[in-house]
C-alpha cells in the first residue's frame, strides 16, 4: 500500500477515498458492517415476542448444562434508540446486552436484564459461577421496582440507568445460601437503592446512587455519589473521587444506521457519570477492521498496519502470533466476549510503548503451550510519559486453564507508564472444561507491573502460583484488589517465597518508594492441604511513601492459614472465632 494510502487511512479518511485508491487498501472496511450471527441487533419496531424468544433461546440451551460455561456459544442482543416492551432477559454464559444510543438514556428496556441463581450445573444453590456477561448503555425500567444483577466475576455493568433498585444477591440469598463472588459497576446511576446482599466483595466507580445497602467483606466505592461513608469496620473504603479514568469505547448507532465507536476522554478526580453528552472521540465504523472467527493473525496484522483499529465479532480467535499495536490511540475492542488463543507459545496482543491504546471487552486463554505473558502493553524498560494520553485495558478476562489446559508464566504485563487497568480478571482456574492441577494448568503471576505511575481500578487476581501481582513500577495505585490464592498448594514445601511461607499475593517489590492500595481482600481456601499457611497476603516495603487502606483477609471454611494481613501486620485467619470471620487492617503506614 502507498506511502499515501497508508496516510489518509491512519487519520480515518478511508470512506472518503476512490474506489480505486479503496481497492489498494490491505483490508475492506464498512460503516455498516456485517457483526456475524451470534450478534441479534433489534429496534423498536421489533415485536417483543421475537426479542423474547432469542434471549429465551440463548439462555435456555445453557440451563443447568455441564458444558456451557466453557462452551464456545457467544451471544450479544444490541437496542437501537427507542422504547422496547416488556422483555426479562436471563443472561447466562458469554451474553452481552447492550444499548446503540449515544446515551444509556436512549434505549429503555421494560422488564428486567436478570442474573439469579438456580440455572448453573453443580452450582444450583450458589451465584458464585456467573462469569462473563454484561449489560451496558441503556435504561431499565425493572418490573416490579426491582432488578437482580447477581453476578460474580467478569461481569461488568457499565453506563447503565436503572430506574428503581438493584439487588445483587440471588433471590436464595437467605438460608446460609446464595453466595455470590462480584464484582464491578461504572459510569451508572441507579435511581434507587443498591442491595449487595450476599455479595463478598464488590467495586463501584464514578456512579450515582440512590443509597446503597450491605456489606460483607469489601464494599469499595470511588467518585460515586450516594456511596456509604468510609466506614471499613462496616468493609466500605470510600474515595470522593478516582483520580484518573476513561471510561470504556461504545458501539453506537446514527439516524442514519451507521455504526461508530465513541472513545469517552480523560478526566481526573472525577465522581458521578459522563452522561448525557459524554465528551471524547467519535470514531466510525469504517476506520475499524471487523474482524470475525477463522480471521489468522496475519490478516489482522495487516489491518493494523493499515492503520485501522481492531473490532472482534462473538467467537474464538486461535493465533499463532501476537496482534502487534504499534499506532498510538489503536482502538482494540469487541461484543459478545470474542476469545483470543494463542497457539505457538505467544502472547495475543503487544502494544509499543505509544500513547492511548485502548484494549477491552476481550476474554484470553492461554494455550497449550507456555506463554511468557499473554498481553503485553508497552516496551519492557522504556519509560515514557503518557499522562495525557494513557495506555489502558478494560474488561479484559484471562483465563489459564478453561476448556483448554492452558499455560501462561504472566498473563498481563504492564510496561508502559500511567498505563490505566481498569476492570480485569485474571484467573488460573480451579475448575475447567479440562482438568486443573497444580503441574496442569501453570501460572506464576497474573498481573506484573513495571510501569510507573500505573492506575488499576478494579483488578480481580486469583489462584496463580507465586506473586499473583506484582508491582515493580513506582507511583502505582490500586483502587480495589480481589484475590483468592490457589486452591490447589500441594504442601508448603512446594510454596516458598524468598521472603517465607507461600507467596503474598500481592507484591510491591524492595526497590518501590511510592504506592497506594484502597480496598484489598486476599482469601485463602487450601482444600488440598489445609495444613498450608501462608505469612502474609500483602508484601511491601516499610517505607513512609507505601500505603494502604482497608485491608481484609478471609480463610473460605476455615480451610488453612494466611498468618497476617501485611508484613506482619494483622491477625491471622481463620480468626479464634472460627465461622471464616475475617480480619481487617483499616490503615496502615
Amino acid at each position: 500500500m502507498s506511502t499515501l494510502l497508508a496516510t489518509i487511512t491512519a487519520v480515518g479518511l478511508v470512506g472518503a477515498l476512490t474506489p480505486a485508491l479503496q481497492a489498494q487498501a490491505a483490508v475492506p472496511t464498512s460503516d455498516t458492517p456485517d457483526f456475524g450471527s451470534n450478534v441479534k441487533v433489534y429496534s423498536p419496531s421489533t415485536p417483543t415476542s421475537t426479542i423474547q424468544a432469542d434471549v429465551d433461546a440463548a439462555f435456555n440451551s445453557q440451563l443447568r448444562s455441564t458444558t456451557a460455561q466453557f462452551g464456545s456459544q457467544r451471544y450479544a442482543f444490541l437496542f437501537k434508540p427507542g422504547s422496547y416492551g416488556r422483555v426479562w432477559a436471563n443472561l447466562g454464559f458469554y451474553t452481552s446486552v447492550a444499548g446503540l444510543g449515544k446515551n444509556p438514556d436512549d434505549v429503555t428496556i421494560n422488564g428486567a436484564v436478570n442474573v439469579d441463581s438456580g440455572w448453573n450445573a453443580g452450582d444450583e444453590k450458589n451465584a458464585t459461577q456467573n462469569f462473563w456477561r454484561s449489560v451496558e448503555n441503556l435504561a431499565i425500567v425493572p418490573e416490579g421496582g426491582t432488578d437482580r444483577w447477581a453476578v460474580s466475576q467478569a461481569a461488568p455493568m457499565r453506563r447503565v440507568h436503572v430506574k428503581g433498585n438493584l439487588t445483587m444477591g440471588p433471590s436464595n440469598q437467605d438460608g446460609g445460601q446464595g453466595y455470590s463472588s462480584g464484582g464491578y459497576i461504572a459510569d451508572s446511576k441507579i435511581d434507587g437503592t443498591v442491595t449487595s446482599g450476599s455479595q463478598q466483595q464488590w467495586y463501584t466507580r464514578n456512579s450515582t446512587l440512590g443509597s446503597w445497602q450491605g456489606g460483607n467483606w469489601n464494599m469499595t466505592f470511588s467518585g460515586v455519589q450516594g456511596a456509604p461513608a468510609n466506614d471499613f469496620a462496616k468493609s466500605y473504603t470510600t474515595l470522593a473521587t478516582t483520580p484518573v479514568t476513561r471510561e470504556k469505547p461504545y458501539l453506537y448507532v446514527d439516524s442514519s444506521n451507521k455504526y461508530h465507536v465513541f472513545v469517552p476522554s480523560l478526566r481526573t478526580n472525577s465522581s458521578g457519570v459522563t452522561w448525557p453528552d459524554t465528551a471524547g472521540t467519535d470514531i466510525p465504523m469504517r476506520n475499524f477492521y471487523v474482524a470475525h472467527p477463522g480471521d489468522s493473525a496475519a490478516t489482522i496484522n495487516s489491518a493494523l498496519a493499515q492503520g485501522l483499529n481492531l473490532f472482534f465479532t462473538p467467537g474464538t480467535y486461535q493465533l499463532n502470533a501476537a496482534l502487534n499495536v504499534t499506532r498510538a490511540d489503536t482502538v482494540v475492542t469487541g461484543i459478545g466476549f470474542p476469545t483470543l488463543v494463542p497457539t505457538a507459545g505467544n502472547a495475543v496482543i503487544t502494544s509499543n510503548d505509544v500513547s492511548g491504546v485502548n484494549v477491552s471487552n476481550l476474554v484470553v486463554d492461554a494455550g497449550t503451550q507456555n506463554s511468557a505473558q499473554l498481553v503485553r502493553l508497552g516496551t519492557s524498560g522504556s519509560h515514557v510519559d503518557h499522562a495525557a494520553d494513557p495506555q489502558s485495558i478494560q474488561d479484559v478476562f484471562f483465563r489459564v486453564g478453561s476448556s483448554i489446559q492452558g499455560r501462561a508464566t504472566t498473563t498481563l504485563q504492564v510496561n508502559a507508564d500511567d498505563t490505566l487497568v481498569d476492570h480485569i480478571w485474571a484467573w488460573r482456574a480451579d475448575h475447567g472444561g479440562a482438568a486443573t492441577g497444580w503441574n496442569v494448568n501453570t501460572g506464576a503471576t497474573g498481573v506484573e507491573v513495571n510501569g510507573d505511575d500505573v492506575l488499576a481500578t478494579g483488578l480481580f487476581v486469583e489462584h496463580y502460583q507465586k506473586y499473583e501481582v506484582l508491582w515493580n513500577g513506582n507511583r502505582g495505585r490500586t483502587i480495589f484488589f480481589q484475590n483468592e490464592m490457589p486452591y490447589d498448594v500441594p504442601d508448603n514445601a512446594s510454596w516458598q517465597s524468598p521472603t517465607g511461607a507461600g507467596y503474598a499475593a500481592y507484591k510491591v517489590a524492595s526497590g518501590v518508594t511510592n504506592h497506594e492500595i484502597w480496598g484489598g481482600g486476599v482469601y485463602c481456601f487450601f482444600n488440598t492441604n489445609p495444613s498450608v499457611h501462608a505469612d502474609r497476603a500483602f508484601e511491601t516495603p516499610t517505607t513512609s511513601g507505601i500505603r494502604a487502606h482497608g485491608l481484609v483477609t478471609v480463610s473460605l471454611g476455615d480451610t488453612g492459614t494466611i498468618s497476617s494481613v501485611i508484613n506482619g501486620v494483622g491477625g491471622s485467619v481463620p480468626t479464634p472465632a472460627g465461622n471464616t470471620a475475617p480480619n481487617r487492617v483499616a490503615s496502615y503506614n
